[in-house]
């Protein structure tokens, strides 16, 4: 049969760059890695206008398929353009997750012509956001992984936080327990993000994560874009939480070129070859790279204070700037506006502003950097920590303040938190007392240096990908790395599925792997919530 002649993969991320950049880095990888893996195929699916910006993209040698699925955001109340959440303000996001569980009719139906035609996946990864893709295959018998961007510790706080939403039981408390998951206590409300802190188990957000997170028990496992070694505690949780298994196969990041293909610079500001060009002239480990990703910016006083510990800071720095909150965040900056009066006159040779976009992984690798101020999005962490670069944090949204947390106190310790959310008190000089002391010549920023580096070694020892015959400095046999095994248990785990599959046997976790009729889902209802309470995205 055909199906026993191809091994087609499908990738399937929610329409974000910050979710679509690490699963186009996810099919790369795979691609250069599986080559012993015969007929090795690997289909990327996604909405039109995002497949459009994709194909420019691709590597000329990639033999990645991208295949659209229909999507109209208009039917769902929606600007005409908006399939990704770059299109669209905060407040209109939550309307696109709702929108997105439209997909799973044309989705199954493109499952459903596979199978019927003989073609049947040898697996399916699908987005944290998209969790009735796991649904879906387990009702076709297809070997199905969820793929989070997110650090394991991250996630598993942020799933406990929608699972239990334990704050709404202490409304007077501003500190509380995750009740099945101690490791990520005690949680601060000011680490909640808003969708988070303003839920109540009845609004848009609440009603959308009850039905996703509830169908991630369909799944046979998920992959996670991280390190087992620094990173075991999250990892754990789902484990047993869930009852799948779980594979750490991180770092996966695209390299250089493709990320600026995948995020082209916009407007006025230095460019990409102005940015490493102006690297060059600094002494190493001399600059403070500031940026708050993609889809985050700070307020207008905020933009004030971190200006004034810049300017007072007196160290080299590279600054993307895009407009506060309350105004599109696309727009044009206008520096007379936002900024103190004179402070690029007064920063000029030592300080770099970049409008909206820089070359991130490019310049995190440039010996002259030596710290990053962020918003600690696992991606902007995963390419710091690649490169031993120390973090300065300051989340904003979603996961963000518990990666803080793992970086700062987890066991990694390469962080410090200098600020949080868009709520917090900011004051210049005390940002530029924490700047200090990350760049500076003290006992914790020596200390976050040198644990940034163990984190580099970490990384690259568990993404070693060869048995090697040489023996390391210690004299010891130098083996594959934790996460390169990851990634082949991960392949050798859907094969098994297929194959059970094929004989009608249950996988691993005892899913039946061909239902003989149609599935009923029996994942429990998250804080009992029901599925049924999923209102029609139309309607929304």
């Amino acid at each position: 049969m055909e199906e026993d002649q191809a091994n087609n993969i499908i990738i399937f991320p929610f329409m974000a760059q910050g979710h679509i950049i690490p699963f186009l880095a996810l099919a790369l990888h795979l691609e250069s890695k599986l080559e012993r893996l015969p007929n090795l195929t690997i289909t990327f699916l996604g909405t039109p206008l995002n497949v459009a910006k994709l194909r420019s993209s691709l590597p000329p040698s990639t033999a990645l398929r991208l295949v659209n699925l229909p999507f109209r955001p208009s039917d769902h109340g929606l600007p005409p353009d908006a399939e990704n959440t770059d299109a669209l303000p905060y407040p209109l996001v939550v309307r696109l997750l709702h929108a997105s569980t439209s997909l799973r009719d044309p989705f199954r139906d493109l499952l459903l012509g596979l199978v019927s035609g003989g073609r049947k996946p040898l697996c399916v990864i699908g987005d944290i956001f998209f969790g009735w893709t796991a649904t879906v295959c387990r009702e076709l018998g297809i070997f199905h992984a969820v793929f989070s961007g997110a650090s394991g510790f991250g996630l598993a706080c942020y799933y406990s936080l929608w699972v239990n939403l334990p704050h709404r039981k202490k409304p007077e408390s501003v500190e509380f327990s995750l009740p099945d998951f101690q490791e990520g206590s005690p949680v601060h409300v000011s680490q909640l993000p808003m969708n988070i802190l303003e839920a109540d188990g009845t609004d848009l957000w609440s009603l959308f994560q009850a039905a996703n997170l509830s169908a991630w028990v369909e799944s046979n496992g998920i992959l996670f874009n991280t390190v087992a070694e620094f990173d075991s505690v999250g990892l754990s949780y789902f484990r047993q939480k869930l009852g799948v298994e779980v594979w750490a196969v991180g770092p996966v990041l695209l390299s250089a070129k493709s990320r600026r293909s995948t995020t082209p610079s916009r407007g006025a500001g230095a460019g990409p070859d102005q940015c490493i060009a102006w690297l060059d002239t600094k002494p190493p480990k001399s600059v403070l790279y500031v940026s708050f990703g993609s889809m985050n910016t700070i307020t207008a006083p905020h933009m004030m204070e971190l200006a004034t510990a810049l300017e007072s800071s007196g160290r080299d720095f590279i600054w993307v700037v895009r407009p506060p909150v309350g105004h599109d965040i696309n727009a044009e900056f206008d520096a007379g506006a936002w900024l103190p009066e004179g402070f690029e006159r007064k920063i000029a040779g030592r300080g770099l502003l970049v409008e909206r976009w820089a070359p991130q992984a490019e310049i995190l690798a440039h010996g002259a950097v030596a710290a990053f101020l962020t918003h600690c999005g696992w991606n902007s962490v995963l390419e710091a920590l690649s490169n031993g670069v120390p973090l300065l944090g300051w989340p904003m949204a979603a996961e963000q303040s518990f990666n803080a947390r793992l970086l700062e106190g987890g066991g990694v310790g390469a962080c410090v938190e200098v600020a949080r959310g868009r709520r917090c008190e900011v004051r210049g000089e005390e940002l530029r007392e924490k700047i200090e002391m990350a760049m500076g010549d003290t006992e914790r920023g020596r200390e976050m240096r040198s644990r940034a580096e163990e984190a580099r070694e970490m990384i690259q020892s568990a993404t070693r990908d060869d048995d090697d015959d040489d023996d390391d400095a210690g004299g010891q046999r130098r083996k594959r790395g934790s996460s390169a095994r990851a990634l082949d248990e991960f392949i050798e785990a859907a094969m098994r599925g297929r194959e059970e599959s094929r004989n009608g046997k249950k996988n691993e976790n005892g899913h039946a792997c061909i239902p003989e009729g149609p599935i009923i889902s029996s994942a429990p209802a998250c804080n009992g919530w029901s599925k049924e309470l999923l209102p029609n995205p139309k309607s929304i």
